[in-house]
């Protein structure tokens, strides 16, 4: 009997490297525009809180646009609205690049967010179809890990290609660079061998009262919070006193990113072997680390304490994020329906909790941001620590 894609089978590691460049197109492509606010500002002659919409706009249409995507998928399939999401998204990233105004391109952006869903509602679905249970948790980090890269790289990228050749360019760049992943993908990602076709339904009453499926979706959006504030307040630390660091130098902190790629692999391989329940408080616990490093009035430490909270971050997020499918489908709840409710709990996280870091950088400077993040993060571990008290609904680990 077919059970998945085991490692070491050709088809699995197509999966592996596939799902990695679909993460890394899409999340290069939804924070594009965060380095790249002081130009936008100037070319449209808007304020920075009005350039920071470049941003939020994405994440409104991606937010929106899983509680359809999930479901969606049920009656068309996973593969095709992959690759349909990577293509599209792509198109209008590059469409992006030549907006003739500032209301265009919030309409683009939109847009963009919107096509961007169909990759992170249903990539874990499809990996809990499609490869060995043994596997999963493992591969789950790997895509997690494409994330990271992706989010560093859309950043990164377009803040090296801006200051030369503008921002028009930059966005291109990232378009490109969407368009290639998408085409590897394309080539790659195997066929779907278990998908059963489902009619669209309405979400299920279970996929809303499940208790475990309930305690992931709040440690999506807790874990994001937490993170998602530490960035968006970090740049006023390391530009003001005591570092006074230009805005460039200080943009290269999300060179930590790696960090996350690496421990989202690592969790995935120790949740394979120890369990997710024994895993994961460790990766909140490691957040909280990291955040009280940054206290010190040390750049290298603080660098240290941002990469270590990066990790244990990723780590949460990657064992959360495939832990919903399994449970879901032990619960006779479509996958894709959970997992689109985790993601769009993930990412109110990051727009509610996180927009509370500037006024908690106002209030009380970085140890009032640091306390924020850590009530976040103690509650993503909290809820962790009620996982564990929750029945498994199977023989297998979730």
């Amino acid at each position: 009997m077919d059970m998945g894609h085991r490692t070491g089978e050709p088809g699995y590691r197509r999966v592996c490297l596939a799902l990695f460049a679909a993460g890394v197109a899409t999340f290069a492509a939804l924070y594009s525009t965060q380095a790249l606010l002081p130009q936008l500002a100037a070319a449209f002659d808007v304020t920075p809180g009005q350039s920071s919409w470049s941003l939020s706009m994405a994440t409104i249409g991606l937010g929106a646009a899983l509680l359809v995507t999930g479901p969606l998928s049920e009656r068309i399939g996973r593969t095709r609205l992959i690759h349909w999401s990577l293509t599209l998204s792509a198109l209008l990233g590059l469409v992006c690049a030549v907006a003739p105004s500032w209301h265009v391109l919030l309409g683009l952006r939109l847009l963009q967010g919107v096509a961007l869903a169909g990759l992170p509602a249903v990539a874990t679905a499809y990996l809990r179809e499609e490869l060995h249970a043994s596997t999963q948790a493992r591969v789950a980090g790997l895509y997690i890990g494409g994330t990271a890269l992706g989010g560093m790289a859309g950043r990164l990228l377009t803040g090296a290609l801006s200051e030369p050749y503008g921002w028009r360019v930059a966005l291109a760049a990232v378009g490109v660079l969407g368009l290639g992943c998408a085409l590897l993908a394309g080539l790659l990602l195997p066929r779907s061998r278990h998908f059963v076709r489902r009619s669209a339904a309405p979400f299920t009453r279970r996929a809303f009262t499940d208790p475990a499926l309930l305690a992931l979706y709040g440690i999506g959006a807790c874990a994001m919070g937490a993170f998602v504030a530490v960035y968006n307040a970090m740049g006023f630390r390391l530009t003001s006193a005591p570092f006074a660091l230009g805005a460039g130098v200080a943009g290269a902190v999300f060179l930590v990113y790696p960090v996350g790629m690496l421990s989202s692999a690592v969790a995935g391989r120790l949740a394979d072997r120890y369990g997710r329940r024994a895993v994961m408080p460790v990766g909140c616990l490691v957040t909280v680390a990291g955040l009280l490093l940054t206290l010190a009035g040390s750049l290298p430490v603080v660098v240290a304490g941002l990469a270590v909270m990066t990790a244990g971050f990723f780590c949460v997020h990657g064992i959360a994020s495939g832990w919903v499918p399994v449970r879901a489908h032990a619960g006779d709840v479509p996958p894709a329906q959970a997992a689109s409710l985790y993601l769009f709990a993930y990412y109110a996280g990051s727009s509610v909790f996180g927009s509370l870091a500037g006024a908690a950088w106002s209030r009380g400077g970085w140890p009032a941001v640091v306390l924020l993040a850590s009530v976040f993060a103690g509650a993503a571990g909290g809820l962790s620590v009620r996982l564990r008290r929750v029945p498994a609904l199977t023989a297998i680990r979730t």
